[in-house]
């Protein structure tokens, strides 16, 4: 679920779960929050603690690549049913869903053999795995297809998506298109019983023999995504194994079951989809309050999501619980019953990702009865089922209710998304809501108008000027491909909005399906400070300033490049040619894949050096080495006469983390021990470490005399690389930078300017831009503290360029109070942060700052 709103009715414990959540920043949320305020969500404090136990091979390091072969034939068209023998998983007690009479995971392929069995319209396919290895079960319900048929509708899906003018007219479009509806179920693991209600729902499906299930089927493909989350739903935790809230992980896709959904979205083009969370009295039901996705065709997407939602909350008021009978309040819909705290703003939640893809009716639904945290370890077992079976019972009237409008609005359904790509393949502005251009929804006003000016394309450029950014720019675009957005590559110089740019630069064009997918993710996004009051989650996130490549916005009308589509990057990977006898190799340590490819010739044995400016020098004697390394990471190895200075190791981290800076350092590839409170006051071999690397999770005044004896001993012989307010608070108390730590509005996140200090620091080579959430910035620096970086703006200027973030009720922790602070200070044993340069794995251009750090200290 997405945590409710004060103004929102909750279950009676509603606020003392909501204690128990960790804030995105490590912090622990306010029980009591300050009136209109939202209460913001995080991993439940298991999922971290499960993260960190987490066997290292778990973070798979292929962040882009698409789900496929896991499934007989895949990637081929193939006729409808589908239907395979799954072999069945080991039964396991321990499953968290027995207790709530629910499913348990291993219960789940022999009830869809069951289903597949029951006739020929149901399909069960393996979609990809988990992090934790399990798999993940998509089933399609859908009235018979030959395999002629089924080529058929893909090629009306494509005419649809490519040749949308032309599918306009199309009459087979009207006549023979099924369209696609999509149900997402259990993404947070603790959230189960769409899972339940979707087994039911293809039963009713698989076996009935009315002429409106048969219309329905005749006409449309039903996708289910059985659990989205095995791993949480097994035990009972919000997030993955990895300890990733994958309602969280959209625009980034670090997780194995988001890019599973994100190939689902494009493979399967739904027009309507719902995803089935809980827990919020009465049940909420999306569309949203704003602010609302610049990018999205917003009309189109209104209209049928709120006409949905009026279906949807029909429904399950319909099912006659009351508040005084059953503890069930009425339905709500935020669009209409709310002024602002549900927002649609970052296309890091399904609901928000989806319409990218084409999907106009997308919808969280929020079923009303707690049945997880203290609710799941407290209530006696009769009243937590009695809870779940409301639950599956709500979630089945708005899957039913969502069939119903997409079987009765069919036509208009098809018709809508075939206008959000006429829009973006022709470069048409977008449509404003208005009362006039939404006649069917009530309340629309100015605070719901958000638009964007598309640029014409977008340049990453390639050559001599950015060789620097070669490893992030062929990242940046693997990832742009994997989300279906067109990149093409130029086959000589060009000059393009007064600008040349060389053979082998990336041209972005807008004028294509996915343009609010492309840019979404390219622009810089917005300061939506002044719109509404506080945010739901992150307000900013561009790939185009946070993930290290250059990335150029062209306004041009007329777009003449000498070009090739392209399905995969240029590969970077390079070693300077010579023997065994020739010139040193110089590797950069701008990246975090060129930091990968450094710790993997450490944990070889190679003799490495730091050169003055921070790059790595690499014996000649090392090139076979070195061009392993070269493919495996695909970076560059240079020819240099300099030999370096300083020696570098291999580094061993103590981590007290979030599970997602947990997964940013083993990513590059680090070798890594999660320690915790817990963990050093249980005894820890300091030993084991050359680093501690601390931001969550280790809080000094709850360490035994002995534990914080050892913990300091180790800081004033090693160090500590800290991040926010809590590896600030561990600097104060190990005494070892003299700075002073302000603390931010907490509720403040987004893309921000930094200025870098020269001179081959921590900061060297990284990006003018970072990442924040819950700012802190250093000041009274004290003797040997050097400034790595600075908040942007100079005294009372703003660094923010998009996000949210204002000044606190008494005038501080504002932007104007960072302007021109210091974000990155360090000194002998202590680099500290107050940006977020591993948040949730996404700002791939800030990593290398952590593992210079790292370097440095240790």
């Amino acid at each position: 679920m997405r945590l409710p709103r004060p103004v929102l009715i909750a279950t009676a414990t509603a606020t003392a779960a909501a204690a128990l959540l960790l804030a995105p920043n490590g912090a622990v949320a306010d029980p009591t929050p300050r009136p209109g305020a939202p209460v913001r969500e995080g991993s439940d404090p298991s999922d971290g603690a499960r993260a960190a136990g987490a066997p290292e091979s778990a973070a798979d390091r292929a962040l882009t690549a698409p789900v496929t072969g896991l499934a007989p034939d895949a990637g081929a068209v193939r006729g409808y049913p589908r239907e395979q023998v799954l072999a069945p998983d080991p039964e396991n007690p321990a499953d968290k869903s027995i207790k709530l009479g629910l499913a348990p995971y291993h219960s789940l392929a022999p009830r869809l053999n069951a289903l597949q069995r029951l006739g020929d319209r149901v399909s069960v396919e393996v979609a990809g795995r988990s992090a934790g290895g399990h798999r993940l079960f998509l089933v399609t319900v859908t009235a018979p297809e030959s395999e002629r048929q089924a080529r058929a509708q893909e090629r009306l899906r494509e005419l649809i998506e490519n040749a949308p003018v032309a599918a306009a007219e199309d009459p087979a479009v009207k006549r023979d298109y099924k369209t696609p509806v999509f149900f997402n179920n259990n993404i947070h693991g603790n959230e189960w019983e769409g899972t339940d209600a979707s087994l039911k729902l293809i039963e009713k499906l698989a076996t009935a023999q009315d002429a409106s299930t048969a219309d329905l089927l005749a006409h449309h493909r039903v996708y289910f995504n059985i659990t989205a989350n095995p791993d949480g739903r097994i035990a009972g935790t919000r997030a993955n194994a990895n300890g990733f809230d994958l309602n969280r992980d959209f625009v980034t896709a670090s997780q194995p079951e988001v890019r599973a959904m994100r190939q689902i979205a494009i493979d399967k083009q739904p027009a309507l989809m719902v995803d089935l969370h809980g827990y919020v009295n009465g049940t909420l039901i999306e569309p949203t309050t704003p602010p609302h996705g610049e990018n999205y065709e917003y009309d189109l997407f209104l209209k049928n999501t709120y006409a949905n939602a009026l279906g949807m909350e029909a429904a399950v008021n319909g099912l006659g619980y009351t508040p005084e009978r059953d503890g069930v309040e009425p339905a709500q819909i935020p669009f209409r019953d709310q002024a602002e705290g549900w927002d649609d703003w970052p296309p890091i939640f399904t609901p928000q990702y989806m319409p990218f893809h084409g999907t106009v009716a997308a919808h969280t639904v929020e079923f009303p009865m707690a049945v997880n945290n203290d609710e799941y370890d407290d209530l006696p077992v009769t009243e937590l089922r009695r809870r779940a079976s409301i639950n599956v019972a709500i979630a089945g009237a708005a899957m039913r209710a969502s069939l119903d409008y997409a079987r009765t609005h069919r036509a208009s359904l098809v018709a809508d998304q075939i206008e959000v790509f006429r829009r973006s393949v022709t470069g048409a502005a977008q449509v404003p809501v208005s009362p006039e251009t939404v006649p069917d929804v009530p309340g629309i006003g100015p605070e719901d108008v958000y638009t964007t000016d598309f640029p014409r394309a977008y340049v990453i450029p390639a050559g001599a000027d950015s060789q620097r950014s070669a490893p992030a720019a062929a990242r940046l675009v693997d990832h742009l491909l994997a989300n279906d957005v067109q990149v093409r590559q130029a086959t000589r110089d060009f000059r393009l909005g007064g600008k040349a740019y060389a053979k082998g630069s990336y041209v972005v064009d807008l004028r294509q399906p996915k343009r609010g997918m492309a840019n979404v993710m390219l622009a810089d996004g917005r300061d939506i400070s002044d719109k509404v009051s506080v945010m739901y989650d992150i307000s900013g996130w561009s790939l185009g300033r946070l993930w290290g490549a250059t990335v150029d916005a062209v306004r041009t009308s007329q777009l003449a490049v000498p070009d090739r589509a392209v399905r995969a990057a240029a590969k970077v990977g390079y070693v300077a040619p010579g023997g065994a006898q020739g010139p040193r190799l110089r590797l950069r340590l701008d990246d975090a894949r060129e930091i990968a490819a450094l710790n993997s010739l450490l944990a070889e044995g190679i003799s490495v050096r730091r050169a003055a400016d921070g790059s790595a020098i690499v014996p000649a004697s090392a090139r076979a080495k070195a061009a392993v390394a070269a493919r495996t990471y695909d970076v560059a190895f240079d020819a240099t006469k300099e030999s370096g200075g300083a020696p570098l190791r291999r580094v061993r981290v103590a981590a007290a983390v979030t599970p997602g800076e947990l997964f940013a350092l083993r990513e590059m590839d680090f070798d890594v021990v999660p320690v915790s409170t817990a963990i050093l006051n249980a005894g820890f071999d300091w030993s084991r470490a050359d680093v501690l690397f601390a931001s969550s999770g280790l809080d000094p005044a709850d360490l035994t005399p002995a534990a914080r004896a050892a913990l300091n001993t180790f800081l004033g012989r090693k160090g500590l690389v800290g991040r926010g307010a809590a590896g600030a608070a561990l600097n104060t108390s190990a005494g070892l930078l003299p700075v002073e730590a302000v603390e931010g509005n907490p509720d403040a996140n987004g893309v921000v300017r930094v200025v870098n200090s020269s001179g081959g620091g921590v900061t060297a080579g990284a990006p003018d831009h970072g990442f924040v959430y819950a700012p802190v910035w250093f000041t009274g620096l004290g003797a040997g503290v050097r400034v790595e970086q600075s908040y942007a703006g100079g005294a009372g200027g703003n660094p923010l360029v998009s996000g949210h973030w204002r000044a606190l009720e008494d005038g501080s922790g504002g932007p104007a109070q960072a302007a021109g602070r210091a974000s990155v200070v360090s000194g002998p044993h202590a680099v500290l942060f107050g940006t977020e340069p591993l948040f949730r794995d996404h700002p791939k251009g800030e990593f290398a700052q952590v593992a210079r750090a790292l370097l440095t200290v240790s």
